[in-house]
C-alpha cells in the first residue's frame, strides 16, 4: 500500500461569498504552488502517481507546482471540496446566520456551520455530510491501494476530513482542524502497523523564510 501526501491549494479569491468566484487561485495563490513545486524539486521528492480534483484551483495548482514532467495528472471529482459556501448561505436562507466576515470569526462558526450540516439541519445541501465523508474515505483508500508514492492536490476540508478518520476526531475536531490548514501546505500519512497515521500536517518548507512570511496564508 502507498504513501500519501496531500496539498492544500493555493490561496483562491478571499473576497468571494460563491463557489463560483472562489474558484481560481489569487496571484498570491500560483506564486505559493510554483514554489511548493520548486522546494519539492529541489529535495529530490518524486510521486509515481499524482492525482487532483476537478476543481480550476485543484488544476491551477498542480500546474503550477509542474512536478509531473509531461506526464497525466489523475483527476478525480471526489477530491473536490465540500460545498462551504452553498452550505453558508442555505444556512443565511434558512436560519439567518450570517457568513462571518472576520477570520476570527470562523473560529466559532464552522464548528456550528459543520454540526448542523451532520445533523440534517440544514435542508438541501448538495451533499450530505455523510457522503462527505464517505466519498473522501473512498478516494483515499483507492489511492493507498496503488503502487508507489501519491500526491493528491485537494482542499482544506477534505484533507481534514481525511485526517478526521485517521485521528478519530468527532466534528467539532473536525471543524478546527479545517480553520488551521494552510494555503499551499503538505500533510503526509503513512502506514505503520496495517493502519494509516498521520506524519505530516500543515508543513510549508516553501514558505519558511523571512521574505515569504507575507505568504503563510489561511484564506
Amino acid at each position: 500500500m502507498s504513501n500519501i501526501t496531500l496539498v492544500r491549494h493555493g490561496q483562491a479569491n478571499t473576497s468571494a461569498r460563491d463557489e463560483a468566484n472562489y474558484d481560481a487561485l489569487s496571484d498570491l495563490g500560483h506564486q505559493q504552488a510554483s514554489w511548493l513545486g520548486d522546494h519539492m524539486r529541489s529535495s529530490g521528492e518524486h510521486y509515481e502517481r499524482i492525482y487532483c480534483g476537478t476543481l480550476i484551483r485543484h488544476r491551477q495548482t498542480a500546474d503550477a507546482m509542474a512536478l509531473c514532467d509531461g506526464a497525466e495528472v489523475i483527476v478525480d471529482d471526489r477530491l473536490n471540496e465540500m460545498e462551504f459556501f452553498t452550505l453558508a448561505n442555505l444556512l443565511l436562507d434558512q436560519q439567518e446566520i450570517a457568513i462571518p466576515r472576520e477570520r476570527e470569526d470562523f473560529v466559532s462558526y464552522l464548528p456550528m456551520l459543520m454540526g448542523k450540516w451532520q445533523a440534517g439541519e440544514i435542508l438541501n445541501p448538495p451533499e450530505s455530510y455523510q457522503d462527505f465523508e464517505y466519498r473522501t474515505a473512498s478516494v483515499i483508500a483507492e489511492i493507498a491501494q496503488g503502487r508507489g508514492s501519491a500526491l493528491a492536490v485537494t482542499s482544506g476540508g477534505l484533507i481534514a476530513m481525511a485526517l478526521r478518520g485517521v485521528l478519530k476526531l468527532d466534528t467539532h475536531g473536525f471543524s478546527r482542524l479545517a480553520l488551521a490548514i494552510m494555503n499551499s501546505s503538505v500533510h503526509r500519512l503513512h502506514h505503520v502497523g496495517g493502519d494509516f497515521m498521520m506524519t505530516q500536517f500543515n508543513a510549508v518548507p516553501h514558505l519558511d523564510r523571512s521574505d515569504r512570511q507575507h505568504a503563510q496564508t489561511h484564506l
